[in-house]
């Protein structure tokens, strides 16, 4: 394991930018998840979190209990696997709230705050654990992917397609379709 102080540390940009990813996904998600009947939204599929509608919910959980630790403040009381929301256009309206309170937080990152070390306890495990804030940053937004991809998996099965999910084809990027060589 190499020595954080050596480390490269990802600048606020980084962040800023998985924001952006974050928001740009969910709306896809939610635009798709908004066309499918509330029955079927929270029908048993067999997922770890059982329904779309409750994987959604526990995308929005995850995030505010990290959020919750980096703002060093409490957003829920509810348990992990409990839905924050049983109405789908609540759940959606605090998804939206939350996807631009979590970009304008990540504008405001300091490279001195994500080197220190942040304290928590698991409420999945019950442990303590310190580790750096960029690296528990980091995993948020890693948790996040991780449960899209199981939010994607369900939409295919049932029929719906959510499009390209792939950072370098979000919308708000730059990009070329050249390469820098044959840019001249």
């Amino acid at each position: 394991m190499s020595d954080s102080k050596t480390s490269p540390i990802p600048d606020s940009s980084f962040f800023v930018t998985l924001a952006h990813y974050n928001q740009w996904m969910n709306q896809k998600i939610y635009q798709i998840c908004a066309t499918i009947p509330d029955e079927e939204r929270k029908r048993d599929r067999g997922a770890f979190f059982k329904s779309i509608h409750s994987t959604l919910n526990h995308l929005l959980f995850g995030d505010l209990a990290w959020m919750g630790r980096f703002l060093d403040r409490r957003l829920t009381d509810k348990r992990i696997g409990e839905d924050l929301y049983d109405d789908f256009s609540e759940l959606q309206r605090a998804r939206e709230t939350w996807d631009d309170e979590i970009l304008q937080w990540t504008k405001t990152l300091s490279s001195e705050w994500l080197n220190r070390s942040i304290v928590y306890v698991s409420r999945a495990y019950g442990r303590t654990r310190v580790l750096p804030a960029w690296l528990l940053v980091a995993h948020m937004f890693n948790h996040q992917t991780h449960h899209r991809g199981q939010l994607t998996t369900l939409l295919t099965q049932a029929g719906y397609d959510i499009g390209s999910t792939d950072l370098p084809w979000m919308p708000s990027l730059e990009y070329s379709e050249r390469s820098p060589d044959q840019q001249q």
